[in-house]
């Protein structure tokens, strides 16, 4: 599968079609804030009519998976889901099929560094099914 992803401030999935704001940044914080990353899968002909799951994983700048604090303790920062697409009537045989996912992802307090989302489609990954970016520091004598 092709797969075209992109952080942002807000995105979402209306009629098939993704809409996205403040699209395509790589740097944030220091403050926590809201965020979304955009993604347009290709799915090929052949891999249509069936389930797939994905999965976003944050990890860090050493490779390790990103826990955060939650109700019941600390929790690796995950998103997880599902998704199938079928073959539209008179779609000439062979032709890839979009699917288009918005994903939402809350304040998360995360210390300054480089952070990666790694995508991972039926437990498989690709090296670029990954959206990377930095966290900034507080200037110095802020609070």
């Amino acid at each position: 599968m092709k797969v075209t992803m992109l952080l942002s401030d807000f995105a979402q999935v209306v009629q098939g079609k993704l809409y996205i704001m403040g699209g395509g940044w790589s740097v944030t914080g220091p403050q926590p804030c809201p965020s979304a990353i955009a993604l347009k899968i290709d799915v090929p002909w052949n891999q249509t009519n069936r389930r797939h799951e994905f999965k976003m994983e944050l990890i860090d700048a050493d490779g390790h998976p990103v826990h955060l604090p939650g109700p019941e303790g600390n929790a690796p920062a995950a998103l997880a889901g599902n998704f199938e697409v079928g073959r539209p009537a008179g779609l000439p045989v062979g032709t890839p099929l979009d699917v288009p996912l918005a994903l939402t992802i809350p304040p998360m307090p995360l210390a300054p560094g480089r952070y990666v989302w790694r995508l991972s489609l039926n437990e498989a990954t690709q090296p670029d099914w990954e959206a990377a970016f930095s966290v900034r520091a507080l200037p110095a004598g802020a609070l």
